[in-house]
């Protein structure tokens, strides 16, 4: 049962002065307290899975990313969190470089691809999500959008709906850029985008995706799984829009799309680090991923995981190969650059 925000912190509290949290606890018993920023129903049915398959009970608190690091700091050695999961690698590399997480390995979690993990094993994927471009078929022919370069070319002068540059999606994908091409020709990109856009930055991905479909603009630059959603949802309004646009994976110097991930690590203070890491491998279990691709709409993380419908239509394509670490560190340069750029 997910535990409320104003009372976890004192049955946290409670459960770690307990014998369970001392020392390694026995196989299927005890708990792990984990912090998510993820807020997707369809996650508690994994926690309710693992403890079935375990006997492990998950303690659950949500919140904002920014919220849930700044009360990690706070908490410091006293923290009962055992476990730290959101989206996007570069919140996983703030929370790193605040000294939040400690390294972890093991068989299972080392068959996850490489670059999609943090080198020392601070934190791992389970779920990917790709960068790409809705279009309007009947005013872009595919061929216009399959790179990122064209993106910004005076083309799209106008034709353009993105959201604003402190979106954590849109600081990654820009700090792909400078790690594949450096800053100069990055913030050249930037300054592109801007030029390119049908009216200021506004709303979510979503909310681009429904101004391609209104004639706002002709193009527009969401995450896939948003578009996906939209596509086999509830809403027939959005069924509606998603069916007369069409997806476009740009590559990134001919080696695929930007691809960014949902993943965690095992926090630095963990009092059941045991059980920290059996969730965690829960997570990267085939079965995990294949929940969350199916309900949430991601990608799995590893190749040799199938994607289940409806991500499955369009799976086949090409994952840019550039570490998720990598351009997770350039998120800093990536805003100075899109604010000399103009990106609001």
């Amino acid at each position: 049962m997910r535990l409320l925000l104003a009372s976890v912190l004192a049955l946290f509290a409670a459960a770690c002065s307990g014998p369970e949290t001392t020392g390694a606890p026995a196989d299927g018993a005890g708990e792990v307290n984990l912090y998510t920023a993820r807020h997707y129903d369809s996650d508690q049915a994994l926690y309710d899975r693992f403890t079935q398959l375990t006997g492990i009970r998950v303690n659950v608190l949500d919140g904002n990313a920014d919220q849930l690091i700044a009360r990690l700091q706070s908490e410091g050695a006293r923290s009962p969190a055992d476990v730290f999961i959101t989206a996007d690698a570069g919140t996983l590399w703030r929370a790193q470089q605040a000294g939040l997480f400690q390294p972890a390995t093991s068989a299972q979690l080392d068959r996850l691809p490489a670059n999609l993990r943090e080198p020392a094993g601070n934190w791992y994927p389970f779920a990917r999500r790709a960068r790409i471009v809705a279009y309007n078929p009947d005013r872009v022919r595919a061929d216009e959008v399959d790179t990122y370069e064209e993106l910004a070319g005076p083309r799209f002068r106008g034709r353009l709906c993105v959201r604003s540059s402190d979106n954590i999606y849109n600081l990654s994908l820009m700090g792909a850029l400078i790690e594949a091409w450096g800053e100069p020709r990055a913030l050249d990109w930037a300054r592109g985008i801007v030029a390119n856009m049908a009216r200021p930055p506004e709303g979510g991905d979503r909310d681009q995706i429904r101004a391609v479909a209104a004639g706002v603009c002709d193009v527009a630059i969401t995450n896939s799984y948003y578009f996906i959603r939209m596509e086999n949802g509830e809403d027939a309004n959005d069924r509606a829009i998603a069916s007369r646009l069409r997806l476009a994976f740009p590559s990134l110097n001919g080696q695929g799309t930007h691809v960014n991930i949902s993943g965690g690590g095992v926090l630095a203070n963990a009092p059941n680090k045991a059980n920290a890491v059996r969730l965690l491998e829960f997570f990267a279990s085939p079965e995990a991923q294949q929940h969350i691709a199916r309900h949430n709409n991601e990608f799995p993380a590893s190749p040799d995981v199938s994607a289940p419908a409806p991500v499955d239509r369009y799976a086949s394509f090409t994952a840019n190969p550039m570490p998720v670490a990598a351009f997770a560190a350039r998120q800093p340069r990536a805003q100075a650059l899109m604010s000399e750029a103009g990106w609001r």
